[in-house]
């Protein structure tokens, strides 16, 4: 192959050794090493000196590296460097760099202009493997990589001499046959591998092995490098990669009879961990939770290892979602007549496919607070092990905090594009998720979105709202007046909005409700010219191009950039699909039946129309008002000024506005079974018209701020908040996955486990040994106590009563009460314990103290009450303790 130029990939499994070769020639192109979007920043100022200094905007770091090339844009002054050859630099600070002599340059003004980043490309050298084989260059951050290049080839040359068949898992000969074999080769290598012949007999006697969670590793990194070879993106292994899951080895060999064939289709993971621990597998309940992308793989996996195929055996997959068309490119069991089904149902009726044995229970409940009643403790008493498969920080830490309750294990896995990680969360042994969890999203303020937007997300953001508005929250305003009879007594209680949703109300039903097609057309025309023009005009009369804020700077400077009102132009493509995509979805909100506009008849559903003719001719005799200044409009510039307006904001005569509007509003029994059509966001179909409107909504307001505008692609991934997920990425967490949940069975010890992290388009792999958790030492009565978040006080007592809680903690641990809480709930404080009311509550059962504090009863299926408490000890002095579990049944 490299004497014809042709790419060569080889890879294989051996038991708990994966590996991999690439070979692309001699002239291997690569466009984009990285695989990362080119990075793009604001800029502050730039120096006329040598070098020239560069200064980004204070919020952003630059997050280049010296040497990277930029080019330049929109910079006022220092005109010289638009648009440009793209330039080195050499970093200075997290916000500067420097670039060349800028002395005859203009003079930059200050706030204006962006750099962009411009990657270029590389050319990789490769060699054949003959070549390489005894001086091998390994892409891994695993120390066994040497060794596991020196026993691959061992076992390689063991199967060429007995006529292509492996080592026997039961043969201690065929071990020693291959210990041999690996001296031998090693001997040959440039550099020697730190030889240890445990760890060499440990992989060859499993040698004969081809695992599932392997193949899913091993596939997902030589699918990825098959996809650079073809298409130079990504940087390539270089040349050699093997990853090893020698920890998941019985700690102690067992006898050769336990890996000896059971004439099974699990006879090979038989022959790596033996028949005790197989049969195990088989016997353990798992919840999986959501079955998208990593789901559907984690439900082939488990399918393939037999998990869950005998006695109590049991996975439990829950996913509230139904599939979409967007779907299949990765969840891999979905299939074009599953789009509309639920996820969860058809991730378990294909996985069956695979293992007919494989008991799973589909469910299509969110999991939270709101479905304890579901996932309970009889739920979570039944569960070995937790696996998930979120796509939010929340969930994970929700989850997390359940399986620290019930003292249950957790395995936590996460992609982005060509980036996967994984963590394994164990009871006692680990910190929890939520000891380092991952930072927050970051939010828009609200104050950018609305007047000084400067990404295209931002505007994307302001287009997603605006579509809320109009055509969801609006009409289910609409719909909650005509069915709520309590709807206008209700209102009084929200005074800050009860003016603007009865005014939504009233325009709906009686100022602005078309009654044909055409009348939406002029309701979208309208909302054009008041979007992008006046309000735009309204904004700049409140701060003109030349404002200065009170210290004398130019207020449109920074991020702010000053818009430009747009003129409504109908031959303007962008124009008109803001025109055609809100008619169509104000037509849809009102039911509104379209007949023969585009030659089609009449229908009983909604069509939507789109011939632009028919628009055009239309557009042509709506009049629309003039712009005309509003004078004493305040504008916010902070979100804090915002939310002081907000509490400061009074409109004259609130109440009798409030009573008039009431007044005029039509009785809801006179429009019985009236109702508007709310529109929930679908970014998947393509004739719905939500993606038109939010993409020319988008971009109308881009070219307000001229900001660059993006292709419905582009925004369809950005305002579905799509997180790039590859197939090769998901195969590859999943397979980690599954190695970690075999040690979970095998009971090993902490140094045993990995978090892992690697990015397929670097390459890039690593691992770390998961972090214990930390630990709190208490002084009781009854001695002294090591503690952390995995330890609970477990009361065994009953449903007792207030009191004799109260008194179980004096009379065993020494020690006062201060606090109890419940969730959120405060049962009892001690310095109120003199009140009335709290003394009539101290005979209360603990259920019954829950149900007057809560005004619920506490579930017949809890077997355990959970509550938090602060003590002190005899001496007065604060004692710290853990979480107290109360068994009441």
């Amino acid at each position: 192959c490299h004497s014809r130029g042709i790419k060569f990939i080889a890879g294989d499994i051996r038991g708990v050794l994966g590996y991999v070769f690439c070979d692309f020639g001699d002239q291997h192109e690569v466009s984009d090493t990285t695989g990362e979007q080119p990075l793009r920043g604001l800029l502050s100022h730039i120096s006329n000196s040598n070098p020239g200094m560069v200064t980004c905007h204070e919020d952003t770091r630059h997050g280049l590296s010296s040497g990277d090339l930029v080019t330049f844009e929109e910079i006022k002054g220092m005109i010289e460097l638009n648009n440009s050859a793209p330039r080195p630099i050499k970093v200075i600070s997290p916000y500067s760099f420097q670039i060349e002599d800028t002395t005859s340059y203009g003079t930059f003004i200050s706030g204006t202009g962006y750099f962009q980043q411009v990657k270029v490309g590389t050319v990789s050298k490769f060699q054949p493997l003959s070549a390489v084989i005894h001086k091998p260059e390994i892409v891994s951050d695993f120390g066994l990589s040497l060794i596991c290049h020196v026993i691959y080839n061992a076992v390689s040359r063991f199967a060429e001499l007995n006529d292509g068949k492996f080592p026997r898992p039961d043969s201690k000969e065929d071990t020693e046959k291959v210990l041999q074999l690996a001296k031998e080769f090693n001997s040959q290598m440039q550099y020697k591998a730190d030889f240890d012949e445990k760890t060499v007999a440990k992989i060859a006697r499993a040698s004969s092995a081809e695992l599932s969670p392997l193949a899913a590793i091993m596939g997902g990194i030589v699918g990825q490098e098959a996809l650079k070879a073809c298409s130079g993106k990504f940087g390539p292994v270089t040349q050699f990669y093997y990853y090893e899951a020698m920890a998941a080895l019985p700690e102690n060999e067992l006898d050769f009879s336990e890996y000896s064939p059971a004439n099974s289709r699990y006879d090979h993971q038989i022959a790596v961990f033996g028949k005790t621990l197989q049969n195990k597998l088989m016997n353990q309940s798992f919840f999986l939770v959501v079955a998208g992308a990593i789901g559907c793989e984690m439900l082939k996996n488990l399918a393939l290892m037999g998990a869950s195929t005998q006695g109590k055996g049991l996975v439990h997959v829950t996913d509230m979602d139904n599939i979409e068309k967007s779907n299949l490119n990765r969840q891999f069991l979905f299939r074009p007549h599953d789009v509309g089904q639920l996820k969860s149902v058809v991730a378990a009726r294909e996985a069956k496919t695979m293992n007919k044995d494989i008991r799973i229970e589909a469910r299509d409940l969110r999991v939270g607070a709101q479905s304890e009643n579901v996932y309970n403790d009889l739920f979570w008493d039944s569960m070995d092990a937790v696996v998930t498969a979120l796509d939010n920080v929340e969930a994970r830490l929700y989850l997390d905090q359940r399986c620290i309750n019930f003292q249950k294990p957790m395995i936590d896995s996460g992609t982005l594009g060509t980036k996967g990680s994984t963590q394994v969360i164990i009871p006692f042994l680990t910190e929890s998720y939520g000891s380092s969890r991952d930072p927050p999203e970051e939010s828009i303020p609200i104050c950018t979105l609305k007047n000084f937007p400067n990404k295209i997300e931002h505007t994307i953001q302001w287009a997603r709202d605006l579509f809320e508005g109009y055509f969801k929250t609006n009409p289910s305003e609409v719909n909650n007046y005509l069915s709520n009879p309590n709807y206008l007594t209700e209102l009084i209680s929200q005074p800050n909005t009860q003016l603007q949703n009865l005014q939504i109300v009233k325009n709906s039903l009686l100022d602005q409700k078309p009654l044909t097609f055409d009348a939406c057309i002029e309701w979208a025309r309208h909302q054009f010219e008041s979007e992008y023009n006046h309000k735009i005009r309204q904004l700049l009369h409140v701060f003109p191009p030349d404002a200065r804020t009170s210290e004398g700077m130019p207020f449109w400077s920074g991020p702010k950039r000053a818009p430009d009102h747009v003129e409504f132009d109908p031959s303007d493509p962008l124009h008109l699909d803001f025109i055609i995509a809100a008619s169509n979805l104000r037509a849809f909100n009102y039911g509104l039946m379209v007949d023969n506009v585009d030659g089609d008849e009449k229908s009983k559903s909604f069509k939507g129309v789109t011939d632009r003719q028919y628009f055009l001719q239309k557009l042509s005799v709506i009049k629309v008002p003039e712009f005309v200044v509003q004078s004493g409009v305040k504008v916010a510039t902070t979100d804090a000024e915002a939310k002081q307006m907000e509490q400061g904001l009074g409109v004259d005569h609130h109440d009798e506005e409030v009573e008039k509007i009431s007044a005029q509003l039509p009785v809801p029994s006179s429009l019985a079974g009236y109702r508007l059509h709310p529109a929930e966001f679908e970014k998947d179909d393509e004739t719905n018209f939500h993606m038109l409107f939010v993409t020319s909504t988008s971009n109308l307001r881009a070219r307000n701020y001229r900001i660059k505008e993006q292709s419905l692609h582009n925004t369809k991934m950005i305002a579905g908040k799509i997180i790039p997920a590859i197939a090769t990425t998901t195969a590859i967490v999943t397979g980690l996955v599954c190695v970690e949940l075999l040690k979970l069975l095998e009971k090993k010890p902490l140094e045993s486990y990995r978090n892992f992290s690697f990015n397929l388009a670097l390459p890039f792999f690593s691992y770390s040994e998961p972090i214990a958790p930390v630990f709190t030492t208490t002084v009781l009565k009854t001695g002294e106590w090591k503690w952390s978040l995995w330890d609970k006080m477990d009361l065994e007592l009953g449903d007792i009563t207030l009191e004799q809680f109260l008194q179980h903690f004096m009379e065993k641990y020494g020690l006062e009460v201060n606090m109890i809480s419940h969730g959120a709930s405060l049962l009892y404080m001690s310095f109120s314990a003199a009140s009335k009311k709290a003394k009539s509550r101290m005979g209360l059962k603990m259920t019954e103290l829950i149900e007057t504090v809560e005004g619920h009863k506490v579930p017949e299926t809890d077997k355990y009450i959970l509550l938090e408490g602060t003590c002190n000890n005899e001496d007065g002095d604060d004692v710290d303790i853990p979480a107290i579990r109360l068994r009441i049944r």
